[in-house]
């Protein structure tokens, strides 16, 4: 092992030991795609496992492998097209200057390389849904693209990562229907707001150092109402996400299955605690539970 393997791994690192096993190059290329850190790729996944879900079609776990697949690789793809961008930026942020291009360990040319190595892999994913859903899944691109630049030019770079990062809702519907869209665009909807509400947690991290190199975000536009803030971001998700369970299912006991979800994100605004460094990155990594509730919940409602 390497003596500077535990300056290189970044500090919200969920699996030091594991990435500080790696020989160098491997292991900068798992922190460059962030595979050290798994809560990128859930968030990811779980809304492809509601659309699935929601839309009736069952338990497809073949589907959902490679929903799975193609999530890992996406986020890890995504995030190495953030490092690249952000290059110059992350150099100036504490917690980023150690990423593996930033800090040089890693060429622009290879993380390209690898860029490109992770999209064949969500290729390969791709061709396994059907006609609509591939449409589906490559009308997102555009947004994926533009998404590192918002940081630059809006206080609100959370909203367009909510548009993002639920894009896999959508493709997982399309996969099974293509009606009852006003449903889905309730849910999908309240999915973004739930996005905005969590990224914003994890905004705080990082408030200081953003300050002071231009970097916007809802976290510093929300200031002293950040919480608040969240807690309006959470009500909202959960309101839009009843909305779309009764447009699709008018029953008032299907609602029940909300309440799961609704009482964890509640417990995230009344532990949230932004004066602690710990306390942010602690409930941003539990909206995988979150996810997994709605998750729940959307089986319930779809498939009971």
């Amino acid at each position: 092992m390497s003596d500077a393997a535990p300056t290189d791994v970044v500090p919200d690192s969920e699996h030091r030991g594991l990435v500080a096993r790696l020989p160098q190059v491997p292991r900068d290329l798992a922190m460059l795609a962030r595979f050290d850190r798994p809560i990128g790729w859930w968030l990811l996944f779980w809304p492809c496992v509601w659309g699935v879900w929601l839309a009736g079609a069952g338990w497809q776990l073949a589907m959902l492998g490679w929903l799975l697949l193609g999530s890992i690789a996406m986020r890890g793809a995504g995030c190495v097209y953030n490092d690249i961008v952000d290059a110059d930026l992350d150099r100036q942020v504490a917690r980023t200057a150690s990423r593996p291009v930033a800090s040089g360990r890693v060429s622009r040319k290879t993380a390209w390389g690898w860029l490109l190595a992770l999209c064949l892999i969500g290729l390969l994913v791709l061709l396994q849904l059907r006609f609509e859903a591939q449409l589906v899944a490559l009308a997102s691109l555009a947004l994926v693209a533009a998404y590192p630049f918002m940081k630059r030019i809006t206080w609100w770079p959370q909203a367009w990562l909510g548009m993002v990062f639920t894009w896999g809702l959508l493709v997982g519907w399309a996969q099974f229907r293509l009606d009852q869209l006003p449903a889905l665009a309730a849910v999908y909807g309240g999915s973004a707001l739930w996005v905005i509400g969590y990224d914003t947690i994890y905004a705080l991290q990082d408030r200081e150092d953003d300050a002071m190199v231009g970097i916007k975000s809802s976290a510093l536009r929300l200031g002293e109402s950040v919480t608040a803030g969240v807690a309006l971001f959470y009500a909202g998700a959960v309101a839009l996400w009843a909305l779309g369970i009764w447009l699709l299912r008018a029953d008032w006991i299907a609602l029940l299955a909300l309440l799961p979800v609704a009482g964890h994100l509640a417990w995230q605004v009344v532990t949230l605690d932004p004066a602690d460094p710990a306390n942010p990155l602690e409930r941003f990594r539990s909206n995988r539970w979150a996810g997994a509730l709605m998750a729940a919940a959307c089986f319930v409602v779809g498939n009971a």
